[in-house]
């Protein structure tokens, strides 16, 4: 009886532990591949799933989880990042610099990660590591520095479509570093510095040729006001003489006029015209006392007009 007993014990453990192994809880973003007796048979999603013990097995592969290469039975199907590790390459023109990248992969396809390759995330940094030394074989060194997101795109969209049969993407490639060697980084820096001089030399060459072109536009523009002051001042001048010889003749006329109309003798009034002119002539003259001023004869009978004149006037 006892041994009996001991037996269904047995018996309904071994069925316990049968059970216990054939559920599997898989977490979101996680797939399990199963296989039965060794060959495939399905892959079981995020939830609740059931096999069978010993005839049905978790096929285990290696993937990156916590930034780490694991053997498990889970495959993570999230995006991750693979470091791919420092190396050592030449560019075209023969300069070795020393660079690394990142990856972020995704597996979308479980069963050819599983079944394709045998260590995916080793096959994926080795075939980095190639495509990153032809890709910066292409280009010089200059070029390298300043053309990252060039040699990013290069690098995911070669990686992308070798690793497509893997049953896996490459989203993102993300160069981190890229270091020359010392004496390279040396002449870098006296290249740029020379650089700076040179810009700031031209920067200074130019604000001068400003401040001189600025100064001549500046005197240019004077001697034009100046130039136009002086004309219009001239302009001026000679409309106010213009003027008052108008002036003078209008009244000679009218004086003329007068004595004419007076006289009805036209000789008087020429001589009368003369005296006037004599006169003027007269007070031009600059003397010192004690001079003497010798007139001619046909002024002092100009002169004489002058009084016959008046009185003509004063009668009138």
């Amino acid at each position: 009886m006892e041994t009996l007993t001991l037996f269904g014990l047995a018996l309904l453990g071994f069925v316990v532990v049968l059970v216990l192994k054939g559920i599997k809880v898989v977490k979101q973003s996680e797939c399990v591949v199963v296989e039965r007796l060794g060959k495939f048979d399905r892959v079981l999603s995020s939830g609740f799933n059931l096999i069978i013990p010993m005839v049905e097995n978790s096929r285990a592969m290696y993937w990156v989880r916590n930034s780490m290469i694991n053997f498990d039975t889970h495959i993570d199907l999230r995006e991750t990042v693979l470091d791919v590790p420092e190396q050592s390459v030449i560019t075209k023109d023969n300069v070795q610099i020393n660079i690394d990248a990142l990856l972020y992969i995704q597996i979308m396809d479980p069963i050819k990660a599983t079944y394709e390759i045998a260590n995916l995330p080793v096959a994926v940094g080795q075939l980095a590591q190639t495509t990153l030394r032809n890709v910066i074989g292409e280009m010089e060194l200059d070029e390298t520095l300043a053309s990252r997101d060039t040699i990013n795109t290069k690098l995911k969209l070669i990686l992308d479509e070798a690793t497509d049969k893997w049953g896996t993407k490459v989203n993102r490639v993300e160069l981190r570093n890229i270091m020359p060697p010392t004496d390279i980084q040396q002449a870098m820096e006296k290249q740029m510095q020379a650089e700076r001089e040179r810009r700031a030399k031209v920067l200074e060459a130019e604000g001068d040729k400003q401040a001189r072109i600025s100064r001549s536009e500046g005197l240019r523009q004077e001697e034009i006001n100046r130039a136009e002051g002086n004309r219009e001042s001239q302009i001026r001048k000679a409309l106010g003489e213009a003027e008052a010889i108008k002036g003078v003749a209008i009244a000679k006329r009218e004086a003329l006029e007068q004595i004419n109309a007076i006289t009805k003798d036209p000789q008087i009034a020429c001589q009368f015209l003369i005296a006037g002119n004599y006169i003027e002539a007269l007070n031009q003259f600059q003397t010192k006392p004690g001079d003497k001023v010798y007139m001619p004869y046909e002024a002092s009978t100009a002169l004489g007009t002058l009084g016959s004149v008046k009185e003509l006037l004063q009668q009138k």
